[in-house]
């Protein structure tokens, strides 16, 4: 059930489900058991920094059923805001953490992203990874596929028709979200997420920064170095200031001390199915071994 917008973590305007990963999971995994579907949003510095100019970006956030941190300055802020979200939730994590509880019920799931073969390349390496989790397709579509509506029309009649449980969508924001939002009518049990760079990771396309660099607010730091050419100009010239903008904001504000504990702003996470701990206790051994 999701978590009334009162009882969430606000930045920037942007209402937060002050969710750990694992409790986002079992949320997802008792909405899905409901015959429930919904979106998953993870906005970062980039992501929040869009919302504040964009409307259309600002209504694909506002519109999801759970908006998760997937940045740590956003949760240094919370911090220094005072009602602190517990954890960053990254959609480069979700992949694997989502296809774990799925396959524990043989669920379903369709990528969508990347360069060609990408997207079937993870859909591989996640049924390996996962035995019981069914692959339900994959596809790479063109980069100018939007602008072609026969190529849009079949790239959504194909995941429509296969009827996955949960759609990963790594297009970026917001065109991921411009996807989701045409599928979503037509799939009303589906979960859908926009992940992002997570398909080319999960499909070693991409190397995700050291374990070190991602628990202390550095991943930026390594996918610039990574793509320079695309990423300095965002990086650097607009999302440092914004994130830099956002801390002060939020220690200005902070309220009185002692902070609330994160756990007073959200009711108890839903049951989770009788083997998702066990499912998470694995991806937790897993996880360390990535």
């Amino acid at each position: 059930m999701p978590v009334p917008v009162t009882d969430r973590v606000v930045l920037a305007d942007v209402a937060f489900h002050p969710y750990t990963e694992a409790e986002l999971v079992a949320a997802v995994a008792a909405d899905s058991a409901a015959g429930r579907g919904g979106t998953i949003v993870t906005p970062n510095v980039d992501i929040l920094r869009l919302t504040r100019r964009d409307s259309e970006a600002r209504g694909h956030v506002t519109a999801a059923s759970y908006v998760v941190a997937d940045g740590t300055p956003l949760v240094w802020a919370s911090r220094l805001a005072g009602a602190a979200l517990p954890e960053r939730v990254a959609g480069s994590n979700l992949i694997w953490s989502l296809s774990a509880a799925l396959a524990a019920r043989t669920g379903s799931v369709y990528l969508l992203g990347g360069p060609p073969g990408v997207a079937d390349r993870a859909g591989t390496v996640l049924a390996q990874r996962y035995p019981g989790l069914v692959v339900a397709g994959a596809a790479s579509p063109s980069y100018g596929f939007f602008d072609d509506p026969a190529e849009l029309d079949a790239v959504c009649a194909a995941v429509v028709a296969a009827r996955p449980d949960l759609v990963f969508v790594g297009l970026g924001f917001p065109k991921q979200e411009r996807l989701i939002a045409r599928l979503v009518p037509d799939l009303p049990r589906c979960w859908f997420v926009g992940c992002g760079a997570a398909i080319g990771f999960v499909a070693g396309e991409q190397r995700r920064a050291p374990a070190w660099m991602q628990r202390t607010g550095l991943e930026w730091l390594h996918r610039l170095a990574s793509e320079p050419t695309r990423l300095a100009r965002r990086y650097l010239v607009h999302d440092l200031p914004f994130a830099a903008r956002l801390l002060l904001a939020a220690a200005a504000h902070r309220v009185p001390w002692p902070a609330r504990p994160y756990r007073r702003l959200m009711p108890p996470p839903p049951t989770p199915e009788p083997d998702l701990p066990a499912v998470l206790a694995a991806l937790n051994a897993d996880r360390r071994r990535r």
